[in-house]
This record gives C-alpha cells, sequence and structure tokens, in this order.
C-alpha cells in the first residue's frame, strides 16, 4: 500500500474521502508541531539528518533514505493493508470477523488502552530532548533523531484512532497526548517508567534495549486485536520499533567492546583504571542494566489482573505470538506459574491463565532480553575478562506487583532492611556513577569520529561509509 505524500497529512487510508476527519486532524497538526518545538529535540530545526521515510508499508518499500530537516518531515498515518477475512484469534468472540468501527460494550477500554499506549510515544522524546547536545558520534545524533521522529509518527498513530473512531472523546484525549509531560509533577505521563530522565547515552541505550523492548511485546499484544484499525496499526509501528531495539542493543555492544579494548590495552580490570581511560567499567554497565531493567518490568503491571483478563477475553489485546501458541485460545481451564513473596522466600503459585496475561507478557520479555544479553557476553566472553553481565531476578527494585517494596536482591535472595543498605551501591547506579557517565557526555561532532566510550559501529546506515555525515548540523 503507497504512501500518499501530496496531502498535507501523509497516509494510505485514504483521509481525503473523510473531510470532517481530515479537518479535525489538520486542526490538531500545528498543536503537533508546538508541541515538537517546545519538547522535542533541543536546538535540532536547522539541522539536515539522513532520515528513513516509509514510503509505502509493503516488504520492500517502507523505507526511504534522505536528508530532512526534523520539522519538515512527513508524520502521517500508515496502516498495514487488511488482511481478507480476518477472524478474531481469541477470547469469547473467537471465530467471529474481526471489528471495523468500535463494539460499543468496549468503547471506554479501547479508547483507554489507545491513550495508553498513545501516551508513552511523545513522552520518550520528552525524556530524550537533551541528549543531541551530548552526542558520541554523528551517526549516534543520526539514529537518535531517527527514534524521535519514529517516536512522533507513533503518536500520530493512536491520535488517528482516536480521531476516526472516538468522536469528541477521541478528539479530547488527543489534545490530553499534547498537554502531559514527562516528569512533570501536575501533569506527568501515564506510566512510571516514562517519567525517568534519560540524561546521557548509556541510558539513552538502555531505554531502546530495554523500554522500547516493552513496547515491542506491548504492541505485538495489540496487533492481535479484534479491533483491526489498531491491530493493522501497530503491525506497522512494530515495523519502526525495530530500529529502535537496534540501535539499543548495538549501542550498549559498542560500549562494552570499547571497554574491553581498555581492558586488554592497560591489562587490567580495576574500574578506576577504566574510567580513567575514558571508558565505561563493567561494574557500572551492570548497575545501570539493573535499574533500567527493573523499572521496565513494573510497565506489565500486576502479575495477577482482571483488567488483563478482561482485555483477553473481549478480543482487544492478545498474548504475544498469539496465533502460533497452541492451545484453545479462551484460556478458561488453564493456569499459569505467578511469583509469590511470602516471607523471606520467593516460590510461585498457579493461577488462573486469563489473570495471570501480564505476567506471561513480562516472561516473554524477559526471555527475548535474555538473548540480548546473552548476545553482549560474547564480546565479554572472548576478552576472557572472567565478567559477565547479568539480568537481575524479576523480583528486584520492583515498586509494582507481588515485590511491590520489597528487598530482593539482584540474585533473588529476599533480604532485611540492613542488607539492602549494604548492597544498593554494588547494584544501582549511584550518585558517583552518574556523574562519572555525564563526565564523558561531551559531543562528538566531527565526522566519522567517535567518543572516548564507545566503538564505531561495524557498518553504516544504509550502506554509507562509516565516515558519512549523518547529520549537516547547522551554523
Amino acid at each position: 500500500m503507497a504512501i500518499d505524500y501530496s496531502t498535507k497529512i501523509p497516509n494510505n487510508v485514504d483521509l481525503a474521502a473523510n473531510k470532517t476527519l481530515q479537518r479535525a486532524l489538520e486542526q490538531w497538526q500545528p498543536h503537533y508541531l508546538d508541541w515538537w518545538r517546545e519538547v522535542g529535540p533541543e536546538a535540532s530545526t536547522a539541522h539536515e539528518v539522513y532520515l528513513r521515510t516509509a514510503v509505502s508499508v509493503d516488504a520492500k518499500g517502507w523505507a526511504h533514505f534522505g536528508y530532512v530537516k526534523m520539522p519538515d518531515y512527513r508524520w502521517g498515518i500508515f496502516l498495514t493493508p487488511p488482511e481478507p477475512d480476518r477472524k478474531i484469534a481469541f477470547g469469547t468472540h473467537r471465530g467471529q470477523p474481526v471489528w471495523n468501527e468500535v463494539p460499543g460494550e468496549y468503547r471506554s477500554t479501547l479508547r483507554r488502552i489507545i491513550v495508553t499506549q498513545g501516551d508513552t510515544e511523545p513522552a520518550s522524546v520528552e525524556q530524550q530532548r537533551a541528549l543531541g547536545q551530548t552526542c558520541p558520534s554523528l551517526y549516534d545524533l543520526r539514529n537518535l533523531y531517527q527514534v524521535n521522529v519514529e517516536e512522533g509518527r507513533h503518536l500520530w498513530a493512536m491520535v488517528y484512532l482516536l480521531h476516526a473512531y472516538f468522536g469528541r472523546d477521541g478528539r479530547e484525549e488527543g489534545e490530553a497526548l499534547l498537554q502531559r509531560r514527562s516528569g512533570d509533577a501536575d501533569k506527568p505521563r501515564i506510566l512510571g517508567a516514562f517519567n525517568e530522565k534519560t540524561p546521557d547515552w548509556l541510558s539513552f541505550f538502555m531505554f531502546t534495549f530495554l523500554t522500547d523492548r516493552d513496547g515491542k511485546y506491548q504492541l505485538a499484544a495489540l496487533a492481535e486485536s479484534g479491533f483491526d484499525p489498531l491491530a493493522r496499526t501497530t503491525r506497522f509501528m512494530l515495523t519502526e520499533e525495530a530500529h529502535h531495539l537496534f540501535v539499543g542493543e548495538s549501542g550498549v555492544a559498542r560500549i562494552i567492546a570499547r571497554t574491553l579494548e581498555v581492558m586488554k590495552e592497560l591489562k587490567t580490570d580495576d574500574p578506576g583504571k577504566v574510567r580513567a581511560a575514558g571508558a565505561i567499567d563493567l561494574p557500572t554497565l551492570q548497575r545501570y542494566l539493573n535499574f533500567h531493567f527493573s523499572v521496565t518490568l513494573d510497565l506489565y503491571g500486576s502479575e495477577v489482573s482482571s483488567n488483563a483478563a478482561s482485555f483477553y477475553s473481549a478480543g482487544l489485546k492478545g498474548r504475544f505470538g498469539e496465533e502460533k501458541i497452541a492451545d484453545d485460545h479462551l484460556l478458561a481451564d488453564s493456569s499459569y506459574d505467578v511469583p509469590r513473596l511470602d516471607g523471606t522466600a520467593i516460590g510461585v503459585r498457579h493461577e488462573k491463565a486469563q489473570l495471570a496475561l501480564n505476567e506471561r507478557l513480562r516472561d516473554d520479555y524477559i526471555a527475548d532480553c535474555q538473548a540480548g544479553v546473552d548476545r553482549w557476553n560474547k564480546l565479554v566472553d572472548k576478552a576472557q575478562v572472567g565478567q559477565r553481565l547479568t539480568l537481575p531476578h524479576k523480583g528486584f527494585h520492583r515498586k509494582i506487583g507481588a515485590f511491590a517494596g520489597a528487598q530482593v536482591s539482584p540474585t533473588g535472595k529476599v533480604l532485611t532492611a540492613p542488607e539492602w543498605a549494604a548492597g544498593e551501591r554494588q547494584w544501582l547506579p549511584t550518585d558517583d556513577d552518574h556523574a562519572f557517565v555525564q563526565s564523558l557526555m561531551k559531543p562528538v561532532t566531527a565526522v566519522g569520529k567517535y567518543a572516548s566510550y564507545i566503538s564505531p559501529p561495524r557498518v553504516g546506515i544504509d550502506n554509507q561509509p562509516l565516515d558519512f555525515a549523518y547529520v549537516r548540523l547547522s551554523a
């Protein structure tokens, strides 16, 4: 499905055929641009950035590369083609035709699902707005900006659904998405992780590896929805989300590679000596990993959730890879193990599978994160430094669910308050860690040059050389 770039709002949904909707979105558009200018990437409006823009939603034509000034980026509305005769794959409506209009009994629930997902998109742009001022290279600056414009487009995707299917309520929700602010005391973003700061590039890479991976799993669950416009919207969003995960995993891998290089040069694993050479020591990387992983786990909510069960039963939000799972897709008689904290012991209990859908999605996510950490550890193992990166136990540093407020070590031991206090500085980033990482955040904007703490990528973007001018900075 080709995308029409001749209109004010690029789209492949024949927006021109619905003049009322077109006018409403054209009225929202300048508010969006005001938001971008106010809290989007700092000091970036005049840069020419080598960005990828979708030209169609098929596998061959969705990516066109060229220099664009970000305020001129053609944000729009792109859905994957409808699947002929698609049926609802799960829940009480399983086997029935998918909905192309909002079922009246699920109107408020669907709106809440879309608003919650939509709120994460501008939030991440706000969290990352200052990072361009400390970029480790033009290659990384371009990747940051690509992530930013795509998060902006994902906001457009959700706002289209709100405007197209929820009338006045949807329009009001669309405005509210531009009014909340990440970290604002009075109007914060809906989910806690999206009110955390992203003050440095190590945090950014951890965010895109971990928190954007949560986005992958949430979008994949919504891509199973019986509400077909939502499913088709999120399926194309997943195509763009893959790049965000690449930025995160490869970014951390390049930091690890540089650290290992310094350790080999100096013949030491002493963190102080590694830091003095301008690299980030492995224990600090582990503490950042612990923090961002634990914060992201909370995004999945409580282990037992009647809301998740009702979303599934209604056919609104499925499981990851729903149609590949070999069961009855009703879950009425199925169970799933969820963690249980009993005093100083961590165990499991059997729970109805429908009520444990949050935990199942969290477990799918953890397995995917572990695969990424395993790939990092191949670099570490090859260097034979005697250290490895690990994911902490799912109960570590949690604020939501069975482990909320519990003091659990990264290895899964329930601790006393004194034991936690004694170990916390080893497990979570300290003020000294933040200060050290921040001391490295000095911009490197010469073509083909990279900061001291990160290695160059193995290949360039769009087959360009590593010394390509990925961003043409304004004077």
